[in-house]
């Protein structure tokens, strides 16, 4: 791999930097996106994750002798359509490459990529921290197939080998060393995983292996403009381990120059159960693995018709989301940026407000609230919900045209959880339609005042506070079921008499 982030220039051995020196982190990511296409990157094999190991490896995708590899065009238009969306240079033309190297998943003895000619070029991403935006730049996005997955778990020593991942098509996403904090990285990465969702090209499932990084590391003294030595921390899975490892890997460095040492060119992986980085092996360069043209490949040619087409057809991306969603449903800063965290999410509200009729803000106050409550607490995704947009749409129905009040809606809302029971058919079974009946208010509310005088007297001499505890006490008389707003009304006009 050549140095993207251009990381690679080491601090004299032997200098001790003073004690509480000023430290500047420098950080590139270099992301790898599974496409989500049904077969392999340069064979018909298919990419379905959680088959039987090594029933999904065919002979391209082995390198047994006589096959050839044909490039699968699914893969290139999903490319391309990422390229679009940051805005970045695409190649006309592009070429594919083997990068040698022996490694027991990989029993091609190399691997199918792009070095030179990379498909997509520079192009950026804008991410928020703090209340503050940067751009930070990408440097390139390239294609290239996966390898296959050492398993070292229950083998008694041995190690067992999965070629089912290997020729799954791969886009490598490498940023320049923009970022100068692990907060800034995670945003980052936080950011491509939802591009790439949003543009329905990878499922960007971090568990499965789909979404994965490998972090470049250096620090320098501030001021400095030469790049100190880097690290390279490989498939981190997580954005929360990717923000430990870099965090744990800039305290690394700077102890090891603080006390006169000097930081090592190579790869580290990241051991989440000791929250520890630990040397892997030294780092390659580009030299190291003999790139040459694949001969078995023909170079890719893009015309302008197809980039048209790819450029004209791109879906709502965040951005632009979350600006409309601000517009034109007069949703905050935080509650846009909450409901178009994924595709889904976003269609899965607008749906909402489009069937059930409500206010739109208080369609988000339930989205963002005690749906995605509830879907963290069991760590479900939007589409595993088990309330579709349908019935929770009709749930809030209920509430904007009186049946239920909000506190009602909550129970409704917990038993459409359970069940596969509509809103109206919790309604009607446990009785709790709301009274509006204004005549069966006053009765309560009359009762109420002639049982608490003391209260009465407390609130006609100005204790307004007192107010609140005759509502309290309406509601737990008429079991949550009184028209909140109609409480208010008669309680202000009976205890003003």
């Amino acid at each position: 791999m050549q140095d993207p982030t251009g990381q690679g220039q080491e601090h004299p051995e032997g200098h001790k930097y003073p004690e509480g020196h000023k430290w500047e982190t420098v950080i590139g990511l270099e992301i790898h996106t599974q496409l989500a296409t049904q077969s392999k990157i340069f064979s018909g094999a298919a990419t379905a994750y959680g088959s039987e190991p090594n029933t999904q490896a065919c002979a391209v995708d082995l390198g047994l002798p006589g096959v050839l590899p044909v490039l699968n065009e699914g893969a290139v238009r999903m490319a391309i359509t990422f390229g679009c969306a940051i805005d970045a240079e695409i190649a006309p033309y592009s070429v594919f490459a083997r990068k040698n190297y022996f490694y027991p998943d990989s029993p091609k003895g190399y691997q199918i990529s792009q070095m030179e000619l990379p498909i997509v070029g520079v192009g950026h991403m804008d991410i928020e921290v703090d209340g503050i935006t940067k751009r930070i730049g990408i440097t390139r996005a390239h294609l290239e197939e996966d390898a296959g997955k050492s398993l070292h778990e229950d083998f008694h020593g041995l190690t067992g080998i999965d070629l089912n991942r290997s020729g799954t098509p791969l886009l490598e996403i490498v940023s320049e060393p923009d970022m100068r904090s692990a907060k800034e990285a995670v945003a980052y990465m936080r950011k491509i995983h939802e591009l790439v969702r949003y543009l329905a090209i990878s499922d960007g499932n971090m568990q499965e292996g789909s979404f994965r990084c490998d972090a470049n590391v250096s620090v320098r003294p501030k001021g400095q403009q030469a790049f100190g030595t880097r690290t390279e921390i490989k498939n981190i899975n997580s954005f929360k381990f990717v923000e430990k490892a870099i965090n744990y890997e800039v305290e690394r460095h700077i102890d090891v120059l603080e006390n006169g040492g000097r930081i090592i060119q190579e790869t580290r992986l990241y051991d989440s159960v000791k929250d520890e980085t630990r040397a892997m092996r030294s780092k390659e360069e580009a030299n190291d693995y003999r790139y040459f043209p694949d001969p078995d490949l023909l170079p890719v040619i893009i015309d302008q018709q197809l980039l048209s087409d790819i450029r004209n057809n791109l879906p709502e991306l965040p951005a632009a989301k979350k600006q409309r969603f601000k517009t034109d449903y007069q949703l905050d800063e935080d509650s846009a940026t909450t409901l178009t965290s994924s595709r889904e999410l976003a269609d899965f509200y607008e749906a909402v407000v489009k069937r059930s009729g409500c206010d739109a803000k208080l369609c988000s106050n339930w989205v963002t609230g005690d749906l995605l409550a509830s879907l963290n607490r069991e760590n479900l995704d939007i589409n595993a919900a088990p309330i579709t947009h349908e019935r929770f749409a009709d749930l809030l129905a209920r509430i904007h045209d009186n049946t239920i009040s909000g506190k009602i809606a909550k129970q409704v809302f917990d038993e459409m959880w359970r069940s596969d029971a509509s809103a109206d058919q919790i309604i009607a079974a446990k009785g709790l339609q709301q009274i509006t009946d204004s005549g069966e208010i006053e009765s309560i509310i009359d009762k109420i005042i002639a049982d608490n005088l003391d209260q009465v007297e407390q609130y006609r001499s100005g204790k307004d506070k007192v107010f609140s505890f005759f509502v309290g006490q309406v509601m737990k008389q008429s079991q949550g079921k009184a028209n909140p707003a109609e409480v208010n009304k008669l309680l202000k006009a009976k205890l003003s008499n």
